[in-house]
């Protein structure tokens, strides 16, 4: 009897087992596929459709054929391009070592403590706030040689009116000088924010081995916010290397070609001169470089310890 009745138990929980419904393993497409279409649509696509513009002779008005990698071979032997690809590593060099250091000299100033910090911070970080193309009317109006408020002010201490970005020689000092004026209250909230999750206990280990406070920024404050001083590099430099607004706005390139960088070149080449196959072939190089530069950045990054500090 024992034998019949676990048999029948069994059984009987063979019968449940089967009568429980089988649940079904989570599907997540139909959630995904949506995201899948506005990637394709906003990304994918229109650069599948430059590559392939880039391989067409194709400027408006005229037919369109197929020439394969000419417009690449052009490139190389584009006076013009290589000089605009200068113009953008020197602009781009300028305007991230410019409002690094004095990012950081402000971020150590508003760090201490002293009366109004806080409205002074918010002063300070008002530049980045105003739209690019009225920074860029402001700024030429000050630059202007006869009328402008910057020569009036230079007049008091003897130097003689400057040209600023109607000549050749200054014309790119003279953008990064309006670059480091909007960026270098970013670059103070970075280090600001690097500044506050120090710790205090090695200062006072060094102050009481007797430390200076350049033996303290050295070898304390320094390897404590590299780190955050690389990542301000990393967003200036991607930042910097596709500026267009502020540049054109101001100079469209010029005097001449002397501000000219890769994005105004393109620019003019596509939709001044309507040489589309000719400027997508430099937008094809210019998202190579972009993607070469943040490459190297980010390497540099990945050996930037957060815990050097410990490792010493």
């Amino acid at each position: 009897m024992v034998s019949v009745s676990i048999e029948n138990t069994a059984k009987t929980t063979k019968l449940v087992r089967r009568s429980k419904p089988t649940r079904l393993a989570p599907n997540y497409w139909p959630f995904v596929i949506p995201a899948l279409i506005v990637i394709a649509a906003v990304i994918v696509f229109p650069w599948v459709f430059t590559l392939w513009m880039s391989a067409q002779r194709w400027t408006l008005g005229q037919e369109q054929s197929f020439i394969g990698f000419d417009n690449y071979i052009r490139l190389a032997s584009d006076a013009r391009f290589w000089e605009s690809l200068w113009h953008t590593l020197v602009y781009t060099t300028l305007s991230v070592v410019a409002p690094l250091f004095l990012g950081t000299l402000a971020a150590l100033l508003f760090d201490a403590q002293f009366p109004l910090r806080g409205f002074l911070r918010g002063v300070f970080v008002m530049p980045m706030m105003a739209t690019p193309v009225a920074i860029a009317l402001v700024w030429t109006m000050m630059f202007h040689p006869q009328l402008g408020v910057l020569n009036y002010l230079l007049s008091f201490i003897g130097i003689g009116p400057l040209e600023w970005i109607y000549n050749q020689s200054t014309v790119i000092p003279s953008l990064v000088l309006v670059e480091t004026w909007q960026w270098t209250p970013l670059v103070m909230l970075i280090v600001l924010g690097g500044l506050a999750a120090v710790p205090r206990e090695p200062y006072e280990s060094a102050e009481i081995d007797g430390a200076n406070a350049w033996q303290k920024f050295r070898y304390l404050t320094m390897p404590m916010i590299a780190p955050f001083l690389m990542i301000a590099v990393i967003i200036r430099s991607i930042d910097a290397v596709k500026s267009f607004d502020i540049i054109y706005a101001m100079t469209q390139g010029g005097p001449g070609t002397a501000s000219e960088t890769i994005n105004i070149y393109l620019y003019n080449t596509a939709f001044a001169y309507y040489d589309i196959g000719y400027g997508s072939a430099m937008a094809v190089m210019f998202f190579i470089v972009i993607i070469a530069l943040s490459f190297v950045l980010l390497m540099v990054r990945a050996r930037t310890q957060w815990n050097e500090m410990e490792d010493r």
